[in-house]
């Protein structure tokens, strides 16, 4: 019985099997764009109510076994999707229509993405082709002259030296004016985050207090945002290659010093009756600048791997980066990791795991000293005859005549230094959707930072005898802790009204750790402490920071057409005392496209959008100004004792920022974009470090002080001037004009330091130094202006003493901007870049040493641009003085002699591109191949007679506009391939 039963069991098993295989069928199909017919590889083809699934390939062909009363469901991103019934039927011819919702271009803003059309505030997308043009290792670079009211400095042209930025001026004296960095939505700081450009999506700048509120404290001198890459759904997975070379060529720009004939000459107008000085100096003229500099080859190679599928999202990417600098000695070398996961785990669950390392190693190995290869005298050779150094401090007579006997090839031979870093960058973000419209995300981060720097002093220098030779270690480590858990809800309702809210905390922290040790009376090519007799110091400091803050924003969006935003944030930091220790920032904006009203019938306007905004944000100070500190590194019979150093403020708070700003959007004949701007902000409380009496015992204290403002406006216009199958010229060009003036101060006092001052009613970056009114035409003589402080009136001295200080000029240029072509015919294409600054002044500190009149008798002197004269006889009108030994009472001091005009335009960048016909990639199994040559920083019009007029010290209060020898930023030749696989 048991037998039988078990038998037709099994014939009713077969029959089902069979009965289930007889109903399946394999269907087959294409799925196209319904526009253009062009096939669409990876869309999604799944049996609706089942797991059951499969992609299109390549050609967007696809073949999956259905049941006769399946539906397929067809989707690919950006594209509605299709349910269709397989019933009666084998093969499928599928268009797939575009969805222009999902179409329609989105921008990163403040903690999310937003429709472009909807936006509000002050925001331009840079992408990541508008960018990686020049050869640089870092980002800031890649945004000269591109945006409209960004101002990017070069700090120098050494391997690695990072810009400042300044985004719509000034604003702080003690504080950073550099903007706020957030890369993936973790925020950086105010310094070059290090990223390989290679793998940046694209980067928005957020300039106006309505699209920098949600910052807050951190948000007063902008924010950029960085988007790093993913992997594009319904493209196959493909890894690209990347790799370029390049030359740097030494740039001194209008700078020129003598030679040996040149400088003979100087000084025998100068009537030199020195015994050194004879005809024999002819025979000597060694190019000191020449030996000093060299051409610098540069590497640039990544490779990256991209996948996305309806499941994952995914990058891989390594990059090298390797500098010669143009200065002897001078290197970087630059290596990075990243890997970028966005794996859906289920409809509602989204983990995005990420990891970024950078490890940087910089060396001086025996670098030049470009301070001394400009002053050193052409008739001081650093080489004997048989090719060993010269120790300059050892020579005797007129063998040597510079006056600091500085010969670096000399201590070059031994002496040396290094640095490292190694940054890590982990995060592990969550998405999971709560409901159909709320959503919770969890970013969190975190990142450890280490650098090394070392430097050896050989006991056979000149610098290292006095102590026979010195190691120095200085370590520096950092942990950097953030985290934010935000609720998300949107929602469209009736069709009509779109809802987008978010509510989050977030948290961020800080430990740092410095130390510092150094050994002297060391062995010789010794390389670690213990090789050093004396222990000659050990110094440490370390610190923690802290803050938390609470964030909410909604936006709401009629038909398109009406726009409302509005967010607030609350700041608690532990810089601050506990009653003055949170701060509320917030920003109000609204919009309104006009095009999209009825009454709006102008055929030749595309686009034309009003904006308006409203804002407050911070500006966070470091350190913990609300204490009073001590240095204990003093002993009182021999017991430790505490030396007061800074007196504590408890009231001292944040500097405050607030904004309004006002915007116009059009798109003309739908090729041209326009964009206008105007702002007006005000920054008050500015953090100044006012110095105390010595009879408090304390140096100074920080305090909130006064406010300036910053009023300006910005203009940007793109165009498609020609545009076919094979041919096509575009154009974008962007001006900013910025008006910068301190509003108030304590009682109206000037606050005076160096050559600047700063006073109400004058721009902060004013500076205040005696005023050279020239050469006296009967005599030669310097003269400069007096002004009597009764009556105003003018008159002129030629005692630089007797001269009056007065504001003359600023450091703040009446307007900047860029300007870029693109020129393409077929796989060809030629584009430039071009950055332009007018109005700034530019103090010229170089001058004081090499047109010193004859003061600097035994430096090397600079040649006259033309249209300079010195003066010869009396009659004579002329712009220097006739140079004498020991020169004249002051007239190569401060005073706006050396005041130059520092406007200048730039060629940043041009670029010829070739794209590889597809015939002949489809042969070598490539995806796509580009080959570029391009130039960087080619040409710079300017009458400024320095090194480089883009380059000053800083951006803080006193250094923007002062400007020495410098490092000049390189002129740049390079090769570049880029392959798809």
């Amino acid at each position: 019985m048991k037998n039988r039963i078990k038998t037709m069991l099994f014939v009713l098993l077969i029959g089902f099997t069979y009965t289930m295989y007889a109903q399946e069928k394999q269907v087959s199909g294409t799925i196209t764009d319904a526009n253009d017919g062009v096939p669409l590889p990876g869309a999604s083809v799944s049996v609706k109510g089942t797991s059951k699934g499969v992609s299109a390939d390549f050609d967007g062909k696809f073949t999956v076994s259905v049941g006769e009363n399946d539906i397929l469901v067809i989707s690919y991103v950006g594209y509605v999707s299709q349910e269709i019934s397989v019933s009666g039927k084998q093969t499928f011819n599928i268009q797939l229509q575009s969805d222009q919702d999902a179409l329609e271009e989105v921008v990163v803003v403040a903690y999310g993405t937003q429709k472009k059309e909807t936006i509000t505030s002050s925001v331009v997308e840079v992408k990541a082709d508008k960018l990686t043009d020049v050869t640089v290792p870092d980002v800031v670079t890649m945004l000269q002259g591109k945006v409209s009211g960004v101002q990017v400095l070069p700090s120098g042209g050494s391997p690695g030296s990072s810009p400042n930025i300044i985004i719509r001026g000034r604003s702080s004296i003690n504080s950073t004016n550099s903007p706020l960095w957030v890369v993936d939505g973790v925020i950086i700081g105010n310094s070059d985050p290090k990223i390989n450009p290679r793998d940046i999506e694209g980067m928005s700048i957020l300039k106006d207090a309505s699209a920098t509120a949600l910052y807050g404290n951190r948000g007063a001198n902008g924010v950029i945002l960085i988007t790093t890459r993913r992997g594009e759904i319904g493209k196959k997975p493909q890894m690209t290659v990347y790799l370029k070379s390049a030359v740097n060529q030494f740039n001194p720009g209008n700078f020129e010093i003598m030679n040996s004939k040149q400088l003979y000459d100087y000084h025998e107008s100068l009537g030199n009756t020195n015994e050194w000085f004879n005809e024999s100096l002819l025979e000597r003229d060694f190019d000191w600048l020449d030996a000093t500099t060299q051409d610098g080859f540069v590497k640039d190679a990544t490779v990256s791997f991209t996948s996305a599928t309806e499941t994952h999202n995914m990058l891989i990417s390594g990059g090298y980066y390797s500098e010669q600098g143009t200065v002897i000695g001078s290197r970087l070398d630059r290596y990075t990791y990243r890997t970028n996961l966005d794996y859906n785990i289920s409809e509602k669950l989204t983990i995005k795991p990420k990891l970024y390392f950078v490890f940087d190693r910089r060396e001086n190995s025996r670098g030049g000293d470009l301070y001394s290869a400009y002053t050193n005298m052409p008739w001081d050779n650093p080489f004997n005859e048989d090719g060993s150094v010269v120790n300059a401090r050892e020579s005797l007579g007129d063998d040597w005549l510079g006056r600091d006997k500085s010969n670096y090839f000399y201590d070059r031979q031994w002496n040396y230094s290094d640095s490292r870093s190694f940054d890590l960058f982990a995060s592990f973000d969550v998405e999971y959707k709560l409901l159909k419209d709320l959503t919770f995300i969890s970013t969190n981060n975190f990142r450890w930072g280490n650098g090394e720097s070392y430097n050896y002093t050989d006991p056979r220098s000149n610098s290292g005898k006095s102590v026979n030779g010195s190691i120095q270690d200085n370590t520096f480590r950092g942990l950097y802790r953030f985290t934010n858990q935000m609720l998300k809800y949107s929602k469209t309702f009736n069709e009509d009204h779109t809802v987008n809210a978010l509510a989050a905390y977030e948290y961020n922290d800080t430990s740092t750790r410095n130390v510092s040790t150094r050994s002297e009376n060391v062995v010789v090519n010794g390389q670690v402490q213990s090789v050093g007799l004396k222990a000659a110091q050990a110094e440490g400091n370390a610190g923690e920071t802290a803050q938390q803050s609470f964030l909410v924003a909604a936006d709401y969006d009629y038909k398109s057409k009406y726009f409302a935003k509005a967010s607030l944030r609350i700041d608690g930091a532990s810089a601050f005392a506990p009653d003055y220790r949170y701060g509320e920032f917030y920003s109000v904006a609204a919009g309104w496209n006009i095009h999209k009203e009825n009454f709006f019938n102008i055929d030749d306007i595309n686009v034309l959008k009003l904006r308006a905004s409203y804002g407050a944000v911070g500006n966070q100070p470091g350190g913990f100004g609300y204490l009073s500190t001590y240095d204990v590194k003093f002993q009182y019979a021999g017991i430790i004792a505490a030396k007061p150093n800074r007196l504590g403020t408890e009231d001292l708070t944040w500097e405050k920022g607030v904004e309004s700003n006002f915007g116009i959007d059009a798109t003309f004949f739908d090729a041209i974009d326009l964009t206008v701007d105007y702002y007006n902000k005000e920054n008050s409380g500015l953090l100044f470090y006012r110095r105390l009496s010595d009879q408090t015992g304390f140096s100074g204290r920080y305090q909130n002080i006064g406010s300036v403002t910053n009023k300006g406006i910005e203009v940007a216009i793109a165009a498609d001037i020609v545009k076919t199958q094979d041919f096509g010229i575009a154009a974008a060009a962007n001006i900013s004009f910025n008006k910068n003036n301190v509003k108030e101060l304590p009682d109206g006092t000037d606050i005076i330091g160096g050559s600047f001052i700063i006073r109400e009613g004058e721009e902060f970056g004013t500076f205040y130094m005696r005023k050279w009114l020239g050469v006296n035409p009967a005599d030669g003589a310097p003269v400069y202006e007096v002004i009597n402080p009764d009556t105003g009136e003018s008159s002129t001295t030629s005692n630089y003493n007797s001269a009056t200080l007065q504001t003359a000029g600023s450091a703040n240029p009446d307007y900047t901007g860029g300007f870029g072509t693109l020129i393409w015919y077929k796989n060809f294409a030629l584009t430039s870049n071009w950055a332009f600054s007018y109005g700034a002044e530019l103090y010229n500190a170089s001058r004081n040493l090499f047109d010193s009149d004859g003061y600097y008798l035994q430096y090397n002197q600079m040649v006259l641009p033309d249209g300079w004269s010195r003066w010869e006889r009396p009659g004579d009108v002329a712009t220097h003085p006739k140079p004498q030994p020991g020169g004249y009472a002051g007239s190569n001091q401060t005073s706006t002699r050396y005041l130059e005009d520092g406007s200048y335009l730039r060629l940043t960048n041009v670029t010829l591109s070739y794209d590889l016909p597809k015939s002949i990639m489809d042969k070598v199994g490539l995806s796509s191949a580009n080959i570029t040559l391009s130039g960087d920083n080619l040409v710079t019009f300017t009458k400024f007679t320095g090194v480089d007029p883009t380059i000053s010290n800083g951006i803080g209060g006193s250094d923007l506009g002062y400007t020495s020898i410098g490092y000049p930023v390189p002129r740049r030749f390079s090769l570049g391939l880029n392959l798809g696989f």
